[in-house]
């Protein structure tokens, strides 16, 4: 059966009886969808008779909010689909609701197929059902003018379930700041405005969680606190979240999705408290079991400066069944960050002009990031290694391309007795002098960059495939012309600190400035094609570059392959 880009399910079983349901439909529908798959709960909704069904209102209760919660755990195994409940039906206990809308809702990728659980009696793709669905979501969301439909029954069927009839009663995800103990079929109250925070990187599931719990406790406005600045920079990897502005992007657009008749706004958080610890008008702040301490602390902070105490709700945390080792056992950002180490995150360069048959990679890093303990590792793997510090010492040394220039340039004061350059001496003169320091790269960078494409020459000699230059300057050099990938390793600044000061014996304040005077770690980033860090123990590091290895082998193929 064909993929579609696009889908929409029509869930009409009582949300009770659909519990052990959900991991053979949201199976059979990810065989059919392949991105985008709206869900719209509408439990007891007939498809069989005469009449057009009509969208009706779910009352927002604790079971409605479990459900969605586990549906958003069980969709977690099927990565590749981006999972949106529709929440423009569900309704909290309200006696100031509008009516549901009669309007057709727009949606940001309009299905190409409708979905649905519901049964017909032979368990046959039965046209007037079919019918029914079709008209039934085009009368509710703007859907693909050529719109599909399928009847998942009996995919998900009884030969994958307990014969006699189950209803299951969820385990309990959402827990209100009130002691009184909640029970499945208790309403929702719902407030006219609320608050959520988070950092919001590559949206996920228990991001949604927390963001659809939100979006049905308020009636009016859900001010989002997206984090930002110094609250990133505790973060993991955080050269690789995404840009503020992407993360709203995203965020908007699956906000405006799930219930449009929200006022959203979404603003930067830059410090713990955000607009829920000054705004008079939230009555609610949505949490996760990580960051409750936090809202109990925006709670006193709002009664320090006599402001009424938030509502809070509580949110469990989502298990990542799938995560290994050395990430969290939660669906979290910082594990997809970490399984992005490795892989390619743009198109690599075209390179015509170097040499037929060789694939160039550019290694750097900032100084203390492990970058040389990468290139052996490549070296292993069979790479054949350029380390641009040695070219510098062949150039610099008497008779070397760049002895005389230099020499020329700074002056006889700059060597020792025996004729060679005191590199000690020539740093003093350059380090902190931009002017000094130009003249010295635009005599040595030219000189290291024709070394190297020698060097290159030599690698085809030795029947070698693959070329790494490790230079910590690549960049600022302009080397990454000569490269078709730049590959960058990352570590926190604190740890490189630390690792020059215990390798070369510097002073914190001296290793400091050396990494001030070269491109901080996301700056390098920003053009890199590979990320690789050396933050774990060096198992983990083989394992990254093993698995950047075998990846760039497939790349190549295609690339050399005439």
């Amino acid at each position: 059966m064909a993929l579609f880009r696009s889908g929409l399910l029509v869930l009409t079983t009582p949300l009770a009886s659909l519990a052990p349901r959900l991991a053979p439909i949201l199976t059979s529908a990810a065989r059919l969808v392949n991105h985008t798959l709206y869900v719209h709960l509408q439990p007891g909704l007939s498809l069989a008779g005469p009449a057009q069904p009509q969208s009706s209102s779910v009352q927002a209760t604790f079971e409605v909010l479990d459900f969605i919660t586990h549906f958003y755990a069980g969709a977690d195994v099927h990565r590749h689909l981006d999972v949106r409940i529709l929440l423009t039906n569900v309704r909290t206990k309200s006696t100031s609701l509008p009516s549901l809308p009669n309007s057709v809702q727009n949606l940001a990728h309009p299905p190409e197929v409708v979905l649905t659980d519901f049964q017909t009696l032979d368990g046959s793709q039965y046209n007037p059902v079919k019918q029914q669905l079709e008209r039934y979501a085009t009368s509710c969301y703007s859907c693909s003018p050529q719109l599909a439909s399928v009847l998942l029954y009996p995919d998900y069927g009884p030969g994958e379930l307990p014969v006699e009839s189950l209803d299951v009663l969820l385990p309990s995800t959402i827990r209100p700041s009130s002691p009184v103990a909640r029970s499945p079929k208790q309403p929702v109250r719902g407030y006219r405005r609320g608050a959520v925070g988070g950092t919001f990187d590559r949206l996920h599931n228990a991001h949604k969680v927390l963001l659809s719990v939100s979006c049905i406790l308020a009636q009016e406005q859900l001010v989002v606190g997206v984090a930002d600045r110094d609250l990133l920079k505790s973060k993991l990897l955080p050269e690789l979240l995404q840009p503020y502005a992407e993360r709203v992007e995203h965020l908007s657009e699956f906000l405006v999705d799930i219930k449009p008749s929200l006022t959203f706004d979404i603003i930067p958080l830059l410090d713990p408290y955000g607009p829920a610890g000054s705004d008079p008008s939230l009555e609610f702040l949505v949490v996760s079991e990580e960051t409750y301490r936090g809202g109990m602390a925006v709670n006193r902070f709002r009664l320090e400066n006599n402001l009424d105490e938030l509502a809070l709700y509580q949110i469990e945390l989502l298990k990542d069944l799938g995560h290994k080792e050395n990430e969290e056992d939660k669906v979290s950002s910082s594990s997809f960050r970490q399984r992005m180490l490795g892989t390619l995150i743009r198109p690599p360069h075209k390179r015509p002009e170097l040499p037929q048959g060789l694939y160039v990679i550019g290694l750097t890093g900032i100084s203390g990031s492990g970058k040389s303990s990468i290139a052996q590792r490549l070296k292993g793997l069979g790479a054949f290694v350029i380390d641009s510090d040695q070219l510098g010492h062949r150039a610099y040394a008497p008779g070397g391309p760049a002895y005389q220039p230099v020499v020329e340039a700074f002056g006889t004061d700059i060597l020792h007795k025996d004729g060679i350059i005191n590199r000690k001496v020539l740093g003093s003169r350059v380090f902190g002098n931009k002017k000094q320091m130009k003249i010295l790269t635009d005599i040595v960078w030219p000189v290291i960059g024709k070394m190297a494409l020698e060097e290159m020459d030599h690698a085809l000699a030795e029947g070698k495939h693959v070329c790494v230059i490790d230079a910590a300057m690549l960049l600022e050099a302009g080397w990454e012309n000569m490269v078709h990938e730049v590959w960058t390793v990352v570590i926190p600044e604190t740890e490189a600190i630390r690792r020059i000061v215990e390798r070369d014996g510097l002073s914190e304040s001296a290793a400091q400035s050396r990494l001030q005077s070269q491109m901080n770690g996301q700056q390098l980033v920003d053009q890199s094609h590979v990320v690789l860090s050396t933050l774990w123990e060096p198992r983990v590091t083989q394992c990254q570059v093993e698995k950047a290895w075998a990846l760039l082998q497939k790349r190549i193929s295609k690339t050399l392959s005439p």
